[in-house]
């Protein structure tokens, strides 16, 4: 990742942190001041301007607020936590310093950290867009859609998507034909500036009215996919749903070894045939990681990676859904390394069927079995119809489909 020592952000974000130094005053909201913004103009080269002239009218500039690339580059600084507000200070984070002598460590938290920089650079109040508050989500859809292509996506079909994405939480039927015009408008307005974002990063380029990623966009994308390198580290493991009477139902999975335990909880899902619906935690026989959530008290399971916890001929548990009480063992068998054309996670072996959801557990599956082999039970028409079924023989205990497994890995990923 060369090329992230040439990102313009990154060389912002190290020129601002230098400027810091030892403590910079704010003003009384936490702002940069308007003296400190004139001399961070210049020496930024951010291009904002202050006091700008419109037709024979002086707009004062009544905040560094209103100067949104400054805002911008601040904004950046603090999601990497080279800096901090402290009181009325900004002040250096000393312990991340090393990240200003590495460009592609900096270049990457700033890539992770774009989800929370739509407030900085976006306008607010009068003529903000849908885009603003649903940043992270529309900030997700442009780089996924450019990441799924071969080549470049054009901006129209990527304001389309922002739009949808965004308008989706909220009800615009009472809206008046003007009002979802200008919504639309202001939208698309800030999906050119995100994208435009995206370029002085150094993740996009940018050619008359279409988009892609370049090589360094598209290396941060499988890093926060958890998608590895060549020569990367990966784990084979075995995942197996554990106290199932009969054919055990067990998957075989290829997945980075650094992958982090919400994406490893994402890859059981898929490869099993989960549908998400419930609670989960791991354990790794002291320690229960899950999601953050302060009532459950769990380690946080987006800051931990499976080889952290287990080497190779070590296991976790997992649990899904909490009533039924669905137990897996992750098994690490061995360690290989990620080949140039391989695609991971990968399913690579299974056997038997992922039993239906909110079956009762491991005792509720082993009646659903029975029930659905005694066409004369009493309850055999009841089950077909919870399943959504005409013929008993369409759900089949033992049967796995890879291609599915592999297809719903891919969906997931």
């Amino acid at each position: 990742m060369d090329f992230a020592a040439k990102s313009e952000l990154v060389e912002q974000v190290r020129t601002f942190t230098g400027w810091v130094g030892t403590g910079r005053k704010l003003t009384q909201t936490g702002r940069i001041t308007l003296v400190d913004a004139r001399t961070l103009v210049s020496l930024l080269g951010t291009g904002d301007v202050i006091d700008p002239v419109i037709g024979d009218r002086v707009y004062r500039t009544r905040s560094s607020e209103d100067l949104l690339d400054l805002a911008l580059v601040v904004e950046c600084a603090k999601v990497a936590r080279l800096v901090r507000k402290t009181g009325q200070r900004l002040v250096p984070v000393k312990k991340n310093r090393a990240l200003l002598d590495d460009p592609e460590a900096l270049w990457l938290a700033l890539f992770a950290g774009l989800d929370q920089l739509g407030q900085a650079f976006l306008p607010s109040g009068f003529g903000e867009s849908l885009l603003r508050p649903e940043f992270a989500d529309g900030s997700s859809a442009v780089l996924t859609s450019l990441y799924q292509a071969d080549g470049a996506v054009g901006i129209a079909t990527l304001r389309t998507t922002v739009w949808n994405v965004v308008s989706a939480p909220y009800v615009l039927d009472d809206v008046t034909e003007l009002q979802r015009e200008a919504l639309r408008i202001t939208t698309d307005r800030d999906t050119k500036e995100t994208l435009e974002v995206l370029r002085r990063l150094g993740a996009v380029t940018l050619q008359d009215e279409s988009a892609e990623l370049t090589e360094l966009g598209r290396s941060g994308m499988r890093k926060l996919s958890g998608a590895p390198e060549a020569g990367d580290p990966i784990y084979q493991v075995k995942i197996t749903l554990l106290n199932i009477e009969g054919l055990p139902v067990w998957r075989r999975v290829l997945v980075p070894a650094a992958i982090r335990l919400d994406r490893l909880h994402a890859v059981v899902q898929a490869a099993m045939g989960w549908e998400n619906y419930h609670l989960h935690y791991f354990l790794d026989g002291q320690t229960h990681y899950g999601e953050a959530d302060p009532e459950l008290q769990y380690r946080d399971e987006r800051q931990v990676r499976l080889d952290e916890l287990v080497k190779p001929g070590g296991r976790l548990l997992y649990t899904y859904d909490f009533g039924d009480g669905w137990d897996h063992e992750i098994l690490v068998e061995e360690a290989t390394a990620a080949t140039a054309d391989g695609h991971y996670p990968r399913c690579v072996a299974g056997q038997a069927a992922c039993p239906p959801e909110d079956v009762g557990g491991t005792g509720g599956y082993a009646r659903l079995i029975q029930i659905l082999g005694d066409p004369r039970h009493e309850e055999h028409q009841d089950v077909l119809h919870w399943l959504g079924l005409e013929d008993p023989s369409r759900f089949d205990p033992a049967g796995f489909d890879l291609d599915e497994a592999n297809q719903s890995l891919t969906a997931m990923a």
